[in-house]
Order: C-alpha cells, then sequence, then structure tokens
C-alpha cells in the first residue's frame, strides 16, 4: 500500500452546520477543499484502525467523485472496511441503521438533503457517529478545529471502483464492500409495521401517490410500496435518483410539491398521499382534500403509534425541536409520558433516543422518525401513517378532526425569508433580542404578550447547555412566535419565522389557517420589522 501525503492549507467556512458542512458545487470542486474536511473528520476522531466506515449520498451531483476519493482516503487512514451504498445511493436513515447494524465507527453521508442539485447548485458531507446519528457539538467542533490548522491530507494510490456491481473489492489493503442500499432498511420496516395489514387496505383499493421528487427514497419507495405491499405499478412518482433532482427543489412542502398537491385536493385524488426530499429524512403527508403538517403529523403519529407492531409496547417519551407546535406535548400529557423540547437539529434528539429517555421524535421542518434508527425518516413516517389508517380503518381527515377533537388544534405555519444579506439579518436578530426584555405586557391587536426569550436547552442526558436557539414571544393563551436564522443554506441568510395559535376543544377547529394566523402575522412584523430591516414584504415560502 503506497500512501501519498498531499500538502494543503486551510479554507475559511468549514464550520459544520445542523446537518454538516454546506456549500456549492464550485465550492467543493475546488482543489483540496473536499479532501481537507474528510481529512479533518479522520483526524478529529477516534477508533479508525481496524473500523467499519459507511459511505453514501442521495445521489446528487458530485456524489460520485467525492465517494472514490474518500474510499482512497479511507484506506490511508486505517480503516479496516468501507461499506457503500450501490451507486453511491443511501438514504440517510438507511445510512443510520448500516451503521448501527453493522457496528461501524461512523458514516460520511454526502447530501445537501432537500437543498437543489447539480453543477451550480450544492453539495454537502455530515458525519454520522456509531450510534447512527449526526456527530454531536464536541465532535463537530473538533472537527471545524482541525479544518482550521491542517496541512496535509492523505490517500492511497488507487483508481476508481465499480460503485454501480454488488461484492468486494480491494482498495489498498482496505475491504469495500458495495451493498444493496435499500434491503437491510426494508427488512427493518418489516419489522416494525403490519405489511399483512397494508397489503390487505392495497388490495381492498385504497390508493396511494408517493413523489420520491428524483431523489434518493425513490429505490426504497418502489421496493416498500409496489413490491412488497402490492400498489399499483406507478405509485411511486419520480422514483429515479437524478443528479439534478430533475431541475427541482428536492424539499417536500406545498410550494415544491405542488403538483402533488394539487393531485390531492382534485377530485381524482388518491387516498393518502405522500412525498420525501433529497436524502429521505423528510416527509409530506396529504390525505385526499386534507394536509397534515409536519407537527400535527408527529403528534397524530404519537397519539396512534401503539397501533403499530413495533410500538405496542407503548412509546417512552416524545421530543420535538423547539419551533415545532406543542401539539405533541398535548399527547404526551394525555398519555402520562414527558416531552421533551430541544434545539433545531436532529442530534439533540440522540441522547434522549439512546438513554431510552423517548421513542419518537419530530420536527416542523418536516422531519419525523423514531428509536429504530437515529435519524429522521421520511419512508418510515409514511408506513406508520400508512399501518395508522390499515388500523383505524378511516381516512387522514377523519383521523385528524378526531385527534382535534380530543386536543384541541394548534393552526401552525412557517415563514421563510431566503437569502437575505447576513449583515440585515443579523441586525434584525440583534434588534429583537435588544427588544426582548420589554415586550412582557406588550399589546398587538387583541394578543398580550406573556413571556418573551432567547431558547437555552439543558439536555438531561449530559447536562450539557446549548443556548441561542431561536427567540420566542410567547402570548397569553398558548400562542406564540418564534424567529430563528437557519443554517441549512448556502448562500446568504434564511430568517424562519414559526407562527401557532392554539384552539383549544371546542373552539374553532376547521377554519383555514392563514385566517386564524392573521393577527400572529401582524404581531410578528410589529414585533420584528422584517419589512424595515430586509425590505422584504412577504415570506419566499409558507409551510
Amino acid at each position: 500500500m503506497t500512501i501519498t501525503r498531499v500538502p494543503t492549507t486551510p479554507f475559511e467556512g468549514q464550520k459544520p452546520g445542523t446537518s454538516g458542512l454546506r456549500k456549492k458545487v464550485r465550492v467543493f470542486q475546488q482543489a483540496n477543499y473536499a479532501e481537507n474536511f474528510v481529512q479533518s473528520v479522520f483526524d478529529a476522531i477516534d477508533g479508525k484502525d481496524g473500523a467499519l466506515l459507511v459511505i453514501g449520498g442521495d445521489g446528487r451531483y458530485h456524489n460520485r467523485t467525492v465517494i472514490q476519493q474518500a474510499i482512497r482516503m479511507a484506506a490511508a487512514n486505517g480503516f479496516a472496511k468501507v461499506m457503500v451504498g450501490q451507486g453511491g445511493i443511501l438514504s440517510t436513515p438507511a445510512a443510520s441503521h448500516l451503521i448501527r447494524k453493522y457496528g461501524a465507527l461512523g458514516g460520511l453521508i454526502l447530501s445537501a438533503s432537500h437543498n437543489p442539485g447539480g453543477p451550480d447548485e450544492d453539495f454537502g458531507i455530515k458525519y454520522n457517529v456509531s450510534n447512527g446519528g449526526p456527530a454531536p457539538v464536541k465532535v463537530t467542533e473538533a472537527i471545524y478545529t482541525r479544518t482550521q490548522t491542517i496541512t496535509q491530507w492523505q490517500m492511497v494510490e488507487a483508481g476508481d471502483i465499480d460503485l454501480d456491481a454488488l461484492g468486494t473489492v480491494t482498495v489498498g489493503g482496505m475491504a469495500v464492500e458495495v451493498v444493496d442500499p435499500v434491503a437491510d432498511y426494508a427488512d427493518l420496516m418489516e419489522e416494525l409495521f403490519d405489511f399483512a395489514a397494508i397489503r390487505a387496505m392495497a388490495a381492498g383499493g385504497f390508493t396511494l401517490a408517493f413523489d420520491a421528487m428524483s431523489a434518493v427514497t425513490g429505490p426504497y419507495a418502489t421496493e416498500i410500496f409496489e413490491r412488497r405491499l402490492g400498489f399499483a405499478p406507478g405509485t411511486v412518482r419520480n422514483g429515479t435518483p437524478l443528479e439534478d433532482f430533475g431541475h427541482h427543489h428536492p424539499d417536500p412542502n406545498l410550494v415544491h410539491a405542488k403538483v402533488l398537491y394539487d393531485l390531492m385536493m382534485s377530485a381524482d385524488a388518491p387516498d393518502f398521499g405522500a412525498a420525501s426530499d433529497g436524502d429521505g429524512d423528510r416527509n409530506l403527508i396529504i390525505g385526499k382534500g386534507r394536509f397534515v403538517t409536519p407537527s400535527d403529523s408527529l403528534a397524530m403519529l404519537a397519539a396512534n403509534a401503539h397501533l403499530a407492531k413495533g410500538y405496542r409496547g407503548g412509546l417512552k417519551g416524545i421530543a420535538r425541536s423547539m419551533p415545532t407546535s406543542a401539539a405533541a406535548d398535548r399527547v404526551a400529557e394525555a398519555l402520562g409520558i414527558p416531552s421533551f423540547e430541544t434545539p433545531t437539529g436532529w442530534k439533540f434528539f440522540g441522547n434522549l433516543l439512546d438513554a431510552g429517555m423517548a421513542t419518537i421524535c419530530g420536527e416542523e421542518s418536516a422531519g419525523t422518525g423514531s428509536d429504530h434508527v437515529r435519524e429522521k425518516d421520511g419512508v418510515w413516517a409514511v408506513l406508520l401513517w400508512l399501518n395508522i389508517l390499515a388500523e383505524r380503518k378511516i381516512s387522514v381527515d377523519a383521523l385528524a378532526h378526531d385527534h382535534w377533537a380530543r386536543f384541541g388544534r394548534n393552526y401552525y405555519a412557517r415563514h421563510d425569508y431566503e437569502g437575505i444579506e447576513t449583515e440585515k439579518a443579523n441586525a434584525l436578530i440583534e434588534a429583537l433580542i435588544a427588544a426582548l426584555p420589554a415586550l412582557p405586557g406588550a399589546r398587538f391587536g387583541a394578543l398580550t404578550v406573556a413571556a418573551a426569550d432567547s431558547f437555552s436547552y439543558a439536555d438531561p442526558v449530559d447536562g450539557s447547555v446549548s443556548a441561542n436557539q431561536g427567540l420566542r414571544v410567547l402570548f397569553e393563551g398558548g400562542s406564540r412566535v418564534v424567529f430563528r436564522l437557519s443554517g441549512t443554506g448556502t448562500e446568504g441568510a434564511t430568517l424562519r419565522v414559526y407562527l401557532e395559535r392554539y384552539e383549544p376543544v371546542g373552539g374553532k377547529l376547521d377554519e383555514e389557517t392563514p385566517a386564524m394566523l392573521a393577527e400572529l402575522i401582524a404581531a410578528a412584523e410589529a414585533i420584528a420589522g422584517i419589512a424595515r430591516h430586509t425590505g422584504r414584504n412577504a415570506p419566499d415560502v409558507v409551510t
């Protein structure tokens, strides 16, 4: 084995965000850029000698190039084996499962999630640790520190392997196994859910439309929904992963999955509609004539999870990110189990799941999952919905109305202002922070501020504290507005404004969301001065 050590110098800005390092493809294509980051990951972790590393991604442009280089680098850094998905494909939850099932030290997941793909679009690298979850803060900080001082990276001298051929080859003395990316994951889903009941529902005429958005879940959905569950051919739409996602934005929301939404609101709608994103960890749920918000989906799944065989023993707890609506908290209270409010980022759920304190977790950004892996999981969420519908034998709309009649309804929306100049976004947040102490007692129309703060989270497992995780304005009666700058974009800043109005049991439970949130929208503008700071009079995306 010949190891080549390549001199290099640090690049600015290789600080991993909530889901790894994301930049434009052209940034990653710079000489040494990807290699610097991968080497920094390897330098920051212990236990590489003789270990297994999982590698895969969402199939976006530049994936294959970086995978080939990462394999050569893994061999030079002491790994005994790399397991890589065929074609370089591994959904993020499937990668998490492989890490856990085969005892890997960790995994490199090459994805920019729901961001666009292609030569002029986005790319990303994320490191997941041995529990299958995203690297915790102490690891990402060590990686970032190393990127600032790195002087060389190393690889073995070897050619590219055939990523499309299943089997094991050797690279610089290290075994590289190209595996079926779907099989192990599909088997796990069959353990958790009653496939026989769902098959019977499909055979009885229940129809499904699943939009894979030309992203990674296409092969998973085709195998599970069409082959194993017997839904009709064509149930999976846009099922072939494409490097540019068919020139579409693989984000399963009402803007980018509008074709599916329009179908589900039409007279010809199937019984159930769903979609997943670039790397397969997010989901969109739409029944015939009924869109279910991600926050409501988490609550409804938690309230009914015991109907699926993998969760018949009940839930240990429910966790949600702070911006996610409090609907799930009311379910937890009714079930007599704890609820947890964490910062945004799936890594914060990892400790709760590992400690057995929570079973189901979710984020308003369309991520839902459980303790079966340590990532959110789009296909899993769809299967749990199908299992519940098969058991209860009711429609999505009927289930939603039943839920609201029992728990009340949290009307909810997220307004995204994308690509704001960073200086303007920071100025808005700084002014808002300065205004927080004076807000309690202030009135905005019929709304009175009860409290206002910057959210801080003390981890109940390890005691670590994460401060400055979003600005909250809480109103009397349970409504609130949350302001937060997102770390998942690649250019400029994205301001996210989360709006939530609670309507109790017996209240207005079947109204249009924009009308119910109108007062909150006006209050958010009055409090934060979004138009004044950014020049934006309306959000770019509403979900």
